[in-house]
This record gives C-alpha cells, structure tokens and sequence, in this order.
C-alpha cells in the first residue's frame, strides 16, 4: 500500500540537487538564480515604468542606435529591450524548478513567518469591486493606478510643449492635441497587454515559480483586462474625434496604409475587443455565460490584428507574453485531444453528479488541484472547471470531482448519467448515454498549503466542500502512512440550504478514523442547514445516503500528462525549442523573405512576426511535445504492467482489509465527528476566537490557517473575521468558488 499511494507532492523528476539539506552549494545556487530573476523582472519592469521619461527615451534610443543594424533591425531591438527579459525569466524559472525541487512539506513552516507570506495571506479589502484583496494584490492595484496616471500626466505635459514646438501645419491645436494623446494612451495600453496575457496561461512557469494558481490569477486577467480595453478604448475615441472634426472619419477608418500604422486593422481588433470586454462584464457573463465564452475566443482576431495595426516593431513591446501564452494554448490543445476514460460517472440523489476519471501514475497532483472538463455530447467547445475532490492519496490510477446541477451544461450532463443508468437497471444498452470526456490539467497551487499549518479551519458553502473532501482524505491518509503532515486540529465549517446535500461527505475516501490517527488529529466538522429548522423525519432512520451504480465509460485512454504543471524536464525542453524556433524562424524570414523582396508594409511585416511565433511553437515545440507524448505513453505502458502485476493485487487487497479493520477495530467514521445544526448559520467571530483559543491551548498564540470556498459573500464575511480577529497575519487563503463549479468559476476559461 506504501507504494499504491504517492506522496502528496513529489518532484517530477527527481532531481538531483533538491535534498541536500545544509550543503551550501545548492542553497547559493538556489540564492543566485532568485538574485539573477529577481534583477531581470525589476529591470524590465522599471523600464517599463519609467519609458515616458527623457532619460529613458535617451537611453532607449542609444539603445536602437547600436542595435538596429542587426539582422533583426528594429523589431529585434525592441524585443529584445521588453519581450526578451520576461523570456530570460521563464528560462531561469524552468532551471530553478527543475534543479530545486521544493520540499514543501518540511520549508513552509518557516515560511509562514516570512513578511512576503504575510503580506500574500492578509485580507486588506474585503469589500467594494475588487472583492478580498490582499496586502499584495492591493500593493500591485496601486502601483498600475500610480503608473497609468503618472504616464499619462507626464504625456500630456509633454505634448503641449511638444505642440508649441509645430510650425504651420494644416491641423488645429485640438486635432493635433487628439492625436498624440491618443498615441498616448495607445502606447500606455500596450504595456499593460504585456501583462494581460501572463495570469492566464494556465501552466505558467512563472505562476508556478511564484505560486499563484491559474483560479487566483485570473482575476488579475480580469482586471487588467478592464485596466487595457478602457485604455485602448480611449485611444481610439482620440482619434475617432479628430478624424471628425477634420471631416473624414469614414475614409480614415476604412485608410490601411502600407508605411505606418493601418487603421482598419485596428477598428477590427478594437472592435472584437470591445466586445470581449462587454461580454465578460459580470451581469452579462451570469445571465449570457455561453455568449461571454463565444466572444471571447475573439481574442485571435483582437491579437493577429492589432499585429497588423502598429506592424512589427510597436507590436514587439508586448510580444513575449503573447509568446507565452501561445506555448501554454499549443500544449493545453495537445492535452485536450485525449478522450479520457471515465472510470465511474453517476448520480447522487441530492443531484450532485461524480465523475471518476482514469490517470496515469505520473500525472501528479495535490488536493487544492482543479481540472478543467469538456463533455463533447454537451459543446464542442466549452470548458469548465472543477476542483478534485480525491486526494492522490486515495490512488494512483484516479481522480474525481462532484458537479452539482446549476445551468443548462450541468443539467444536460447529468440527464446523460440518469438516462444511463435507467438504461442499466431496464437491462438495456444505448449509445445515448455515451459520454466523450476531455480533460485540461490538473492546475492549482504549488504548495500544499493545508499541510502548513498545526491549526486548520476550512469554510464551505454547499459543493464548496469539494477541495475539503480531498484535503480531508489527504491529512487522514498521510497521518496512517507516517508521511509528514502538519495539522493536528481542523475545524470544518460547512453550510448548506437542504440536509440532503451533507451526504457528500461520503465521498471522502478515508470514511473511518482509526485509533492512530484520532490520537494525533482532533477533527470536528460542524454542519449548518441553513433552509431547514429542524431534522427531517427519515433521519436516524436511513443512514448515509448511497449513490447509484456509476457507469463506466471507455474512450481509449487516460488524461493526458501533457501539462504545463507536469514533468519540468519536458516542459523547459518544451519552451527552449519553441523560443529558439521562433528565433531561428524569424532570422530566416528576415534574411530570405523581408530584405530579399523588399517587404516594408508595416502591416505585412507584423505578420510575418505573428507567423513566426506560431512558427516556432508548432514545428520544433511540436517535436518536442510529440516525443513528450511519446514518453508518457511508454511510462503509462509500465504502469499498467506494474498495476497487473500480482503483488499488486496482493497490496490492493490488504488495503481493503485494512480499511475494514479500521471500521471493525474502534475506529470512528467522519459522520460521527459531525454536529449538524438546523436553522442558522456559522457565527465565525465566536467559532473562529474558539477554536484559536484552543488550538494555542489558551494562550492564543498558535498560527492558524483558514481556507474558504464559496460564493463571493461567503469569502468576505471569512475575511473580514480573519481581519479583524488578526488570524489574517497567522495565515488566511482564499480559495474561489470557481475552482469548484459556482457559476463565478465560469469566467476562468477565457
């Protein structure tokens, strides 16, 4: 059984270099290669910060003075001045990761008491339109409004001296006023696209180097999106003005110029973007979600042609994201082609639904983890996510998630299932409860933050309980493998509308508690009904409810290990050969295309930059992905001999029994250790001054970590008690609702 169950968090390829504890060489390489990151994002960031100054412009253009002549020339100057530095630090993040694999388990301990967590994990804002903001997401909301301000101040300071420079042209003081501050906020747009694309490449790097899973970046997405498209919005409204007092907006709107900047191009773009931007406003993505996800797949068109619009060189200011987000799309479709088998897909009758999908052995994950699921029968094109609600302690060769019935998807989906399985008891066999199943993931955090802390309190509304059923299962089994785990003391706070929705915690794996493991862990799950005043007649009668008879579905294969977040080996391998194809893409292009028929149209030019891109991503990054399919194959091939083999069938059998002695042998199942209350709701101030009183055996003194998953009014009443009871500092993180399947969580594809 030891070896059934893996280690909660294990280094992908195990590493030489990540143990070692007390050598100096490891920890002065881990030291430099954070010194040398660290050097190389502040640069970049001050450059861009600092751009509309006279010295950086002077700097700048000595800059393009040395370098022009290259054989990328211009556009090879400015990407290397502010695409490339981004680049350089995903390189050194796939270096970092891959030589020092962290472990979690035993070092986040001491980083609870760092500032940087502290600052990461204390609510400032628990109100108004940003929701629960951090200390340092609200250090870095300032910082973009400080440098939209100050750049945009400084512009038009600029620009009426710069006008007062002109001699006689044909334009008004207004016209011309229009026009550069249009290119201003333009140029100011531009840079904040660079960062636009980063949170949302699921399996970044650079999340992962700095552990924000892809759940808690996409709000940043979303508000830089705001942030971007009223920027460019404003942009283009300068010139739509202009153009209309110099009483030629048609033919200016309709102008696609071959020397500088094309302006139909840029209607287009603006206008698919406009229509992102309108669709993912909150009100409309909760009524319109299907429209929301439709629209915003113009974000191909928004990009390609804004390539078209500024023409190479101005689109290389924001190119390396781009790039990123590129590979991780590339990667993400080569994983989402796999039809995954569905080991067990059935129908709870509180209406949750459980899918049960089939994963190779390599394919790590933690209990934070989400996963995104497409049903082909439902929509060939959206994705949804759901958090696990297994922990990898549970097995190898699985990994679930319960889905409850809340719009039209979730509803199609789980008539599929109950068709099914009345096909099944009738005796018969359709094909009309097929289920093709494709898989994205899994994503989340790095680090297993449910295992930091002695102290634990989980909050849960309704399916909110999900990642805690994994959390659950995974402090349970570790504690019976003698595997390191932090917590001793977990309070579980979960609210529900109906009592017949708290049969979910039969789900968790580890339904009984031995002897051994309630000796070192105290858990008290505390259950609050909320639309029901007292228990209903059947209770005490029926004992925990029982699913259905889940229906197997094969569709040939396991999910796929092509991830961003999976094997470190073949994913810096995956982003070398990509960014040197398209280097050596591009130098090609240059040398036998551009300067060999005289190309120049900037439009023309910003497509052979974007095909190059693609270039690079598809032919040598595609190589390189097939033979990582290649690799996981052969790797999924051992398993399954290794998972036949009789020694394993012989573990597999002693499991069993030992979690029927557990049941036999004094052991405690979690229904035993919950309090279910009938007409209220979970009074944080006292449950939370409570359990931390307790847990510092008085004193008060003991860190305590809390987790919350729910609706948005949940998290904020969570917050505010951390906040003002100072369990912020001791640890909170939030969790969204939308890593389960709150409608919320439908703004995560994007």
């Amino acid at each position: 059984m030891a070896q059934e169950r893996e280690p909660l968090l294990q280094s992908g390829n195990g590493a030489a270099g990540g143990g070692a504890k007390g050598s100096p060489a490891p920890a002065l390489g881990k030291t430099v290669l954070k010194v040398l990151m660290w050097a190389v994002f502040l640069t970049w960031a001050a450059a861009i910060f600092f751009y509309p100054t006279k010295p950086a412009q002077a700097a700048f253009e000595g800059w393009m003075a040395a370098t022009k002549q290259s054989l990328f020339g211009i556009t090879g100057s400015i990407f290397l001045a502010f695409s490339a530095p981004i680049l350089i630090v995903a390189a050194l993040a796939y270096v970092y990761i891959s030589v020092f694999p962290s472990d979690h388990v035993h070092v986040e301990k001491n980083k609870l008491k760092t500032l940087c967590f502290r600052l990461w994990t204390f609510p400032v804002l628990v109100d108004g339109p940003f929701g629960v903001v951090s200390a340092v997401e609200f250090i870095g909301i300032v910082l973009f409004i400080v440098y939209v301000v100050y750049s945009m101040t400084y512009y038009a300071v600029e620009s009426v001296s710069l006008i007062s420079k002109f001699g006689q042209i044909s334009l008004t003081y207004s016209e011309l006023l229009l026009y550069i501050i249009g290119i201003r906020f333009g140029s100011v747009g531009l840079f904040c696209m660079a960062f636009l694309f980063l949170p949302v490449s699921r399996g970044s790097v650079l999340l992962r180097l700095i552990d924000i899973p892809f759940e808690h970046a996409t709000r940043y997405h979303v508000w830089l999106g705001h942030l971007t498209m009223a920027l460019f919005t404003l942009h283009g409204l300068c010139y739509v003005i202009a153009w209309s007092l110099e009483g030629n907006l048609l033919g200016e709107l309709a102008a696609w110029k071959e020397i500088g900047v094309a302006n139909l191009p840029g209607v287009i773009s603006l206008a698919a973007g406009l229509l992102m931007w309108v669709t993912s406003l909150h009100p409309v993505r909760k009524r319109f979600f299907e429209l929301f996800f439709y629209t915003h797949q113009l974000y191909i068109i928004f990009v390609v042609f804004l390539a078209f619009h500024v023409g190479d060189f101005i689109f290389s200011f924001s190119a390396g994201p781009i790039f990123l987000f590129m590979l991780d799309r590339f990667l993400r479709f080569w994983q989402s082609r796999a039809k995954v088998d569905i080991i067990s897909a059935s129908c709870r009758p509180c209406g949750t639904v459980e899918l049960v999908f089939s994963k190779p052995a390599s394919l790590r994950y933690n209990a934070l983890s989400f996963i995104f699921v497409q049903v082909r029968e439902l929509s060939f094109l959206e994705w949804h996510p759901f958090s696990v609600s297994s922990s990898p302690m549970d097995g190898r060769y699985h990994m679930s998630i319960l889905i409850k019935v809340l719009g039209s998807w979730t509803e199609k989906l789980r008539g599929i299932i109950t068709d099914a399985q009345e096909q099944t008891r009738n005796g018969s066999e359709s094909e009309t409860g097929r289920i093709t199943a494709c898989v994205e993931g899994p994503y989340g955090h790095e680090s297993p933050y449910h295992l930091m802390y002695e102290n634990l309190i989980l909050v849960a509304g309704g399916i909110g309980i999900s990642p805690f059923l994994a959390i659950l299962s995974d402090i349970i089994h570790r504690i019976e493998e003698g595997k390191p785990c932090m917590p001793k003391n977990v309070l579980v706070l979960w609210s529900v509308k109906k009592s017949n929705e708290l049969s979910l915690l039969s789900a968790v794996d580890a339904q009984f508690i031995s002897s051994s493991v309630s000796d070192k862990l105290h858990l008290d799950i505390q259950a609050f009904v909320t639309q029901e005043s007292q228990p209903p007649l059947e209770e005490g009668i029926v004992g925990d409810e029982e699913k259905a008879t889940g229906m197997f579905v094969k569709n040939g294969t396991t999910m796929s290990g092509l991830v961003g977040t999976g094997d470190n080996f073949w994913a810096g391998m995956y982003f070398a050969a990509s960014t040197l194809g398209f280097v050596l893409a591009y130098a090609l292009a240059q040398a036998y295309y551009v300067r060999r028929f005289n190309v120049f149209a900037w439009w023309h030019l910003g497509l052979v930059l974007m095909l190059c891109m693609a270039a690079g991503v598809a032919l040598p990054g595609g190589l390189v992905v097939l033979l990582w399919h290649l690799s996981e194959k052969r790797k999924a091939e051992d398993d399954r001999w290794d998972a036949a083999s009789p020694a394993r069938d012989g573990e597999e059998e002693a499991e069993q029994t030992t979690n029927g002695a557990d049941a036999a042998d004094g052991g405690i199942s979690l229904a035993a250790v919950k309090t279910t209350r009938y007409g209220c709701r979970p009074q944080f101030e006292a449950e939370f001054a409570a359990f931390a009183e307790k847990a510092g055996g008085g004193g008060g003194a003991a860190d305590v970590g809390v987790l919350v998953c729910g609706p948005p009014g949940l998290q904020a009443s969570v917050a505010r008690e951390c906040r003002s009871q100072n369990l912020g500092r001791r640890g909170w993180r939030r969790r969204r609702a939308g890593a389960v399947f709150h409608f919320n969580s439908h703004s995560f594809d994007l």
